[in-house]
């Protein structure tokens, strides 16, 4: 929505004289010489005297939103850690602030920036946790960590420096695993590529530093288990076992190392099969 910048022109006193004449020509009013507040008011009476539609109506509206938008950078300014361009959550903000002037009822006695804070802030936080974040965080922590945040900002005045994981869980009374998740969760808005670089890791990409798993770790307790049974074998038994599994023999090869025949070789190896299934416990 475009707005007009500079001065911001209502119409405060005058009216046409029948309805088939055009409106009075707007008084100009310049807001940086009028107490934000005042002129807010001041809108929204006249506003109120206006039909819902109309021009005039249209441009009281667009005066509220100019006056009223150093009132969305306040409010964007509590986000200005996150990764996203500040012109963006003004953006945000500026739908909070218009949704307020829409929702705003002067005659309750509240005065407007109270009632449209925490509508601003509300908008800018609903775009942070459903169209920012590419991670998910619970709903639990998203709303904790507001407090955290808060906390932060608290002891990091209080004690001119940046608050330990102790006292801000003293300062909230909650356990310190609460806050070191809201401090994860804080910082989880976007995801990283894992082919991405890393610049203070000279370069490397997180693939490079993450570690592998070892396909001969399956094994491992295989071999333990077969080296057990294996010392319980005869030396002969044993023997063509290593022969024909660690030394990749065939059974004629072995006949003619052992001076025996391929028969007799194939009828051991049989036997001493049916022994290791017997003695295995993991298969009975």
């Amino acid at each position: 929505m475009e707005l007009a910048r500079g001065g911001v022109s209502v119409q405060t006193q005058g009216s046409a004289k029948d309805e088939g004449d055009a409106p009075a020509a707007p008084a100009p009013v310049d807001s940086s010489r009028v107490d934000v507040r005042t002129l807010t008011r001041v809108l929204f009476e006249r506003m109120a005297e206006l039909t819902p539609g109309t021009p005039e109506h249209e441009h009281v509206r667009a005066a509220l939103i100019e006056v009223n938008l150093p009132l969305v950078r306040y409010a964007a300014a509590r986000f200005r850690g996150r990764s996203e361009p500040m012109e963006d959550v003004v953006q945000v903000g500026t739908i909070g602030l218009i949704n307020a002037i829409d929702r705003f009822d002067p005659t309750r006695g509240v005065q407007f920036p109270t009632y449209a804070l925490p509508t601003i802030l509300g908008e800018i936080k609903r775009y942070f946790r459903d169209n920012v974040r590419t991670m998910h965080v619970p709903r639990r922590l998203q709303e904790l960590w507001v407090q955290v945040s808060a906390a932060m900002e608290d002891l990091t005045v209080a004690h001119g420096r940046m608050p330990k994981v102790p006292e801000i869980a003293a300062s909230l009374r909650i356990p310190e695993e609460d806050v070191r998740a809201c401090l994860d969760a804080g910082r989880a808005y976007n995801a990283t590529s894992l082919e991405a670089t890393q610049e203070h890791d000279g370069g490397l990409a997180l693939l490079d530093r993450l570690g592998y798993e070892d396909s001969a770790l399956t094994h491992v307790e295989h071999r333990d288990m077969v080296r057990h049974l294996l010392v319980q074998l005869p030396d002969r038994e044993r023997q063509i076992v290593m022969l024909r599994f660690f030394g990749n023999l065939t059974q004629s090869q072995i006949s003619t190392e052992l001076g025996m025949s391929q028969m007799h070789v194939s009828r051991l190896l049989a036997r001493i099969f049916a022994r290791l299934r017997s003695s295995n416990a993991w298969e009975n």
